[in-house]
């Protein structure tokens, strides 16, 4: 019987050990407090609540689903919820939200519940590592730049080690350490939110990549130095933070690019011991940090 009926005739139909007599009295008279009628009027309504509050867990049990946005790509990514407002997807990841164009969105589809099989004891020294922080925002800002993911995750174990409020001795902030002029010009409304820093500096970078012709020493030092220095010099500037970042950054990204992927997660990216975040310099001589002219996180 639907749960909508048995509620409706759990308050109207009287079974035969309810009938209303005013001489009877209950067995359990002592429980409800009263005659035959009191308990069977109390006992009908209980039901009539139980059936009631099974219905609303029935109603509201498939809302807290997620599901995956399937790019045109290939990216899969793992949403709690979304908006469709005009020609994009406003997506909440974990956290933070990004926006996707419509036309880059190939299916919706439903997470499957599946019965977790009992995994065998492994041991420590071969288990998978785990995924790094805020993968499916760098997937995103990935497949909507052209940035291989597996590099932007080592600029920001080396900028940030993944601390999403890091703040550098010269006003470098968040994950990919980008000064608040430059986020500004990179239309960034709060540096600190992991989506819009993720993408600044994930466009900064593509941009980068295309002005050296894809050279990665010289976009990564343009990314710490600045594009001014690097042209000043021709090469990698010869400071000596510039020099161990690129040092850094391209060692971790090799380290990523040789490592086994795991089964359903890309490569763990982090380095052995996460350097604390980025520092910077302002202008020549010395290194620059993300802004204007002579500073990084510029777009030429």
């Amino acid at each position: 019987m639907p749960l909508t009926r048995l509620a409706q005739n759990a308050g109207s139909t009287a079974t035969p050990d309810c009938v209303p007599n005013p001489y009877r009295k209950s067995p359990s008279n002592v429980g409800f407090g009263g005659t035959g009628i009191l308990a069977c009027a109390e006992f009908t309504f209980l039901i009539k609540v139980a059936a009631l509050s099974l219905l609303f867990l029935l109603l509201t049990a498939s809302s807290t689903r997620a599901e995956y946005i399937v790019l045109r790509s290939g990216q899969r990514l793992h949403v709690t919820s979304y908006q469709l407002l005009g020609d994009k997807y406003h997506l909440q990841l974990q956290g933070g939200w990004i926006d996707v164009q419509t036309a880059d969105v190939v299916s919706i589809e439903p997470e499957e519940v599946f019965t977790a099989l009992p995994v065998p004891a492994q041991p420590v020294a071969t288990s998978v590592a785990a995924a790094p922080p805020y993968r499916e925002l760098v997937a995103a800002a990935a497949s909507r730049y052209g940035v291989d993911a597996e590099l932007i995750t080592s600029v920001i174990a080396v900028e940030s080690s993944f601390d999403p409020k890091a703040v550098s001795p010269k006003n470098a902030r968040g994950l990919m350490q980008l000064l608040p002029e430059t986020a500004a010009r990179l239309g960034v409304k709060d540096i600190f939110d992991p989506a819009e820093n993720i993408d600044a500096g994930t466009r900064y970078l593509r941009e980068l990549l295309q002005l050296y012709n894809n050279d990665l020493a010289l976009t990564l030092a343009a990314y710490n130095a600045g594009p001014d220095n690097v042209q000043k010099y021709g090469r990698v500037p010869p400071f000596a933070e510039t020099v161990s970042y690129v040092k850094r950054v391209k060692r971790t990204y090799e380290k990523s690019k040789s490592a086994p992927p795991p089964k359903a997660a890309p490569p763990k990216t982090t380095a052995a011991d996460p350097p604390p975040p980025s520092t910077s310099a302002a202008s020549p001589p010395a290194p620059a940090s993300a802004t204007a002219p002579s500073e990084p996180r510029r777009i030429p």
